[in-house]
C-alpha cells in the first residue's frame, strides 16, 4: 500500500465544499483543514504508485477551487494506528 500526504491550497471561500468533494474520492482516507500556509492535508492510500497520480493529478487537482497541490510519499510507517477502531470505541454501547 502506498501512502501519500497531499498539501492542498484552496480558494479561501471554498475550503469546506472542496474538502467534502476531496473526501469522496476513492483512495482518499482523510482530509484535514489546518492552520498555516496549507489549507487542507489529504491522506491518500492506494495500492500502486500509478494510482497516486490518478488520485492526485486526475481527481484532487481538478476539484473546482483547488489552486495547487504538493504531494509527499511516505517511505516507512514508524507507528500505525487503527483510527477507525479508536473513533468507534464505545459506539456500540
Amino acid at each position: 500500500m502506498i501512502t501519500a500526504i497531499v498539501f492542498v491550497h484552496v480558494e479561501a471561500a471554498r475550503i469546506p465544499e472542496v474538502a467534502e468533494q476531496i473526501a469522496a474520492i476513492d483512495g482518499v482516507s482523510e482530509v484535514y483543514s489546518v492552520t498555516g500556509r496549507i489549507d487542507l492535508i489529504v491522506m491518500v492510500h492506494v495500492p500502486a504508485f500509478d494510482d497516486v497520480a490518478e488520485v492526485v493529478s486526475d481527481k484532487i487537482a481538478k476539484v473546482p477551487g483547488v489552486r495547487d497541490t504538493e504531494t509527499h510519499l511516505a517511505f516507512r510507517a514508524f507507528s500505525e494506528h487503527d483510527l477507525e477502531a479508536i473513533f468507534s470505541l464505545g459506539a456500540g454501547d
